[in-house]
């Protein structure tokens, strides 16, 4: 990534290499593969630099990035990484620039910014539907013919709903930022290997009744 230089401001910021016609004179973009540092600056353009790392989306919002000519004026500091605000755990009405309510295509429900902890429990719902799913023959079956489900089956369904339960309480608990983005977080050992798996992500194994899934 480079930076035109005009004026000692930043004209135009550059991403990959192409032609570049500067004060009515045409470059061919091998001028970013072959030419120097040197000769680039020559012509107004500085290689750019980047300081800082990205946030994570899943729970920031982070700032735009922010262009500024180094100090020693032979690059540009390109600024990422720098936190507008955290994302809310809570849902929201959703208004508009006016702070006025939005509703739906219905004009009555009112529109909602869900909140992190909603979409976490939500996702902890398709899991939970996920792992279950394959067993719904199981299901019909009794229904049907009353055939009694497998006992190891009918265990596991148990565990994992009471798995869902516990992980939707756990998001619900947390009572701040830090607390939910450790619930997705594995625990390790001193040896690097996983010590605890993340609250978000454990679920009852399901090695005993996998021969049933269909």
């Amino acid at each position: 990534m480079w930076a035109l230089i005009k004026s000692n401001k930043i004209e135009e910021i550059i991403s990959s290499p192409k032609d570049m016609i500067i004060d009515d004179v045409r470059h061919p973009r091998a001028l970013f593969s072959v030419w120097t540092d040197a000769e680039r600056k020559a012509i107004g353009i500085l290689p750019v630099t980047t300081s800082g790392t990205s946030l994570n989306s899943a729970y920031y919002i982070e700032k735009n990035e922010a262009f500024a000519i180094a100090g020693d004026k032979n690059s540009v500091i390109r600024t990422i990484g720098e936190k507008a605000a955290d994302k809310k755990l809570a849902d929201e009405d959703a208004k508009d620039e006016d702070g006025k309510q939005l509703y739906e295509d219905d004009g009555t429900t009112k529109k909602i910014n869900y909140g992190l902890k909603t979409v976490a429990k939500e996702k902890a719902t398709t899991q939970a539907n996920g792992l279950l799913k394959d067993f719904d023959w199981l299901i019909q079956r009794k229904v049907t013919s009353d055939t009694a489900i497998p006992s190891d089956v009918v265990t596991y369904m148990a565990a994992i709903r009471t798995d869902h339960k516990a992980i939707c309480d756990a998001i619900d608990g947390a009572s701040d930022l830090d607390a939910f983005i450790a619930l997705h977080n594995d625990t390790y050992k001193g040896d690097g290997t996983v010590d605890v798996v993340a609250r978000v992500n454990r679920w009852t194994d399901d090695k005993d009744v996998k021969q049933h899934r269909r």
